[in-house]
């Protein structure tokens, strides 16, 4: 469902699962996990691209089939201590820890989980028809795969908050003022393998310094802000409020909301 090919030192993890708009399954969570600690121990990459099989990038999580065993929760969100990053978080964040570029490519719909995985690349090379939300509030949840930070460091606080709690898809045009997309072109492909070929005319160690030098513009405590994610998330897991959404996410008529609890 995920698939690792090094062609001429450039790695590229495909999310295929067309049939499901590559939505993420527990397995391939696994699997994203292993490609990045490979291709972590291999120094000949110059660059890393990541794509979707088929007409989308990614559709988010499959909430059906993880949802259908509770260990799977557990699988996704187990950490052994707080800051530590667990299973969705290094998918994210995992991208940020390889020093080479990074490159997603992005068409059709690009939503939840699949938007954060996204967004922990260095670069994100968009078709015109590419569709991005971040879905969560609507299963009455949180983000929580890492990606907090890093879209804070690509918009304002305001338009982050508004695309976070509402859950609505916007267009690509969208996406690239609010600086979630890089660029928007009609064959990303191409375009991406013009960026990788002008990249492997720098050096390799400056390509790492000046990635790992912008990382560090972002000052934010990532343990803390890793530890909140989860913590918010399994409370939101256990909230009665959070069950009505899931039921209004698929039933026309809708549930009132219960009281807010104490945050």
């Amino acid at each position: 469902m995920v698939s690792l090919e090094i062609i001429n030192n450039v790695a590229y993890v495909t999310l295929n699962r067309p049939d499901k708009q590559n939505a993420l399954s527990v397995e391939m969570f696994i699997q994203l996990d292993k490609c990045i600690k490979k291709i972590k121990k291999q120094r000949e990459i110059r660059a890393v691209v990541i794509r979707g099989a088929g007409a989308h990038f990614c559709s988010g999580l499959d909430v059906k089939s993880v949802m259908a065993k509770p260990l799977n929760i557990v699988k996704l969100l187990f950490k052994w201590l707080p800051g530590n990053a667990n299973l969705v978080q290094r998918v994210v964040l995992g991208w940020h820890t390889i020093p080479v570029p990074v490159i997603a490519l992005m068409q059709g719909n690009s939503f939840g989980g699949g938007l954060h995985i996204a967004l922990g690349a260095d670069m994100r090379i968009a078709k015109s028809s590419t569709q991005v939300a971040i879905m969560e509030s609507r299963w009455g949840l949180c983000p929580d795969m890492g990606s907090s930070p890093l879209l804070l460091g690509l918009t304002q606080y305001d338009k982050a908050l508004l695309l976070s709690s509402q859950g609505e898809p916007i267009d690509a045009l969208q996406a690239f003022k609010l600086g979630l997309i890089t660029e928007i072109v009609e064959d990303p492909e191409k375009r991406c393998n013009e960026i990788i070929e002008q990249l492997k005319t720098r050096s390799p160690d400056a390509l790492a310094a000046i990635k790992r030098m912008h990382q560090a513009s972002f000052h934010f405590n990532r343990r803390r802000i890793l530890a909140k994610e989860t913590w918010s998330q399994i409370k939101l897991l256990l909230s009665k409020n959070t069950r009505i959404a899931m039921y209004n996410a698929t039933k026309e008529e809708a549930k009132p909301y219960n009281q807010r609890g104490k945050w």
